[in-house]
């Protein structure tokens, strides 16, 4: 391996317990914030939201609250959020939640700068195609989950629900995000798991990807050992705040090289036909495309090493790696996960490899070995129960 690459990472991250009540002695980037969070009423429910307005009234800042972020957020969602930055006068927006809280914020962020709609600027088949020309408005992350990463990334994924389609747009970077577990320890089990193996995906992708590097690898095994490590132990106690704190470390460095492969494209390509968890879609796929990868032995270094990290010392090839994958998937309860209890049909999967064609999720051509059509349906058809 030759490396190259630039290492170039602008984000401050406040890290730890109680890291929220911090907030007012940091300089934000305005005077006025719009808060987006959720509609599911769990931010409310849980406190969150109380802290962090008690946060920005001792910081002296206003703010203004949008509440319309759905999961997998929608462009009608981020598009309504922006206008109401803009109606409102905000010069900062702040992202409280989890990934599609943090994901739709930062295209709000792009657009009351910018102009025009969300759907503007993605590259899809019936989008816009245009280019944000302009720096957004600032953006602070407050995580409440450990699975996307997007407290550390400029990157979103939003859906149109009238094209069926997912696009990932760019954003701007973070100025300043809050990753404190204690936000987290209400997650309930299973999204607790979905959210957990996610970011395992992201770092087993990012070691496996033919584009990573010394760097990106350092960060992603060790997130592949702290996820094994901790997360069977966060699903079965949400209250353990050291599982919780390890996992919350585990998805910020998986995500500060997040060099993806077509499993997540392919996962994208399933959820643009049906309303699913991306950590959920990601579990059904994962066996069947990493079962290919190790009886291809195209990265059997790698995958021994990624097995090893995840406690499995006698490990010996690809198929080791499997194993240990699929006790892990066991482990947090979600060996009993099926796309047909979210509706998804055995005769929709070739539709979906054509879908595989049309969305953004990783790179198709960054896999270890070539993955045809056939084998993507192949994939499918192995994961399908």
């Amino acid at each position: 391996m030759v490396d190259q690459f630039v290492f170039d990472f602008p984000v401050r991250v406040l890290f730890g317990p109680g890291s929220l009540q911090k907030l007012h002695d940091e300089k934000l980037p305005g005077k006025k914030a719009l808060i987006a969070i959720s509609g599911g009423g769990s931010m409310k429910r849980h406190g969150h939201l109380a802290k962090l307005e008690a946060e920005l009234d001792a910081a002296g800042v206003e703010h203004v609250l949008y509440e319309g972020v759905k999961p997998n957020p929608t462009t009608d969602s981020v598009d309504d959020g922006a206008q109401m930055a803009i109606d409102n006068g905000c010069d900062f927006i702040i992202a409280l939640g989890g990934g599609s809280t943090m994901d739709a914020a930062k295209i709000m962020a792009k657009l009351v700068t910018n102009g025009g709609k969300c759907w503007d600027y993605s590259f899809t088949a019936s989008s816009g195609g245009k280019y944000f020309t302009k720096p957004g408005l600032p953006l602070v992350c407050i995580t409440t989950s450990a699975g996307t990463g997007s407290e550390v990334d400029v990157y979103s994924v939003i859906t149109n629900e009238e094209t069926q389609e997912k696009s990932a747009l760019a954003g701007d970077y973070p100025v300043l995000s809050i990753v404190d577990c204690e936000l987290m320890m209400t997650v309930p089990p299973t999204f607790t798991a979905y959210q957990g193996m996610d970011a395992f995906y992201h770092a087993a992708e990012t070691i496996v990807n033919i584009n990573g590097h010394h760097m990106s690898e350092a960060f992603a095994m060790k997130a592949v050992e702290l996820v094994a490590k901790y997360l069977p132990r966060a699903v079965a106690d949400g209250s353990d705040k050291e599982a919780r704190n390890g996992l919350a470390v585990a998805n910020t460095m998986a995500a500060y090289y997040m060099i993806l492969t077509s499993e997540h494209t392919l996962e994208h390509a399933i959820g643009s036909f049906h309303e699913l968890p991306h950590g959920a879609g990601l579990i059904m796929i994962s066996h069947a495309y990493f079962d290919l990868l190790a009886s291809r032995e195209c990265c059997e270094d790698k995958m021994v090493a990624m097995a090893k990290a995840m406690g499995m010392d006698d490990a010996k090839c690809g198929k080791d790696f499997v194993a240990a994958l699929d006790k892990l998937i066991a482990d947090v309860n979600c060996d009993g996960l099926k796309m047909s209890d979210y509706g998804i049909e055995r005769d929709e999967l070739p539709a979906i490899v054509k879908k595989y064609h049309e969305v953004v999720g990783g790179n198709i051509n960054s896999n270890p070995c070539e993955i045809t059509d056939d084998d993507v349906l192949a994939i499918l058809e192995n994961s399908y129960k």
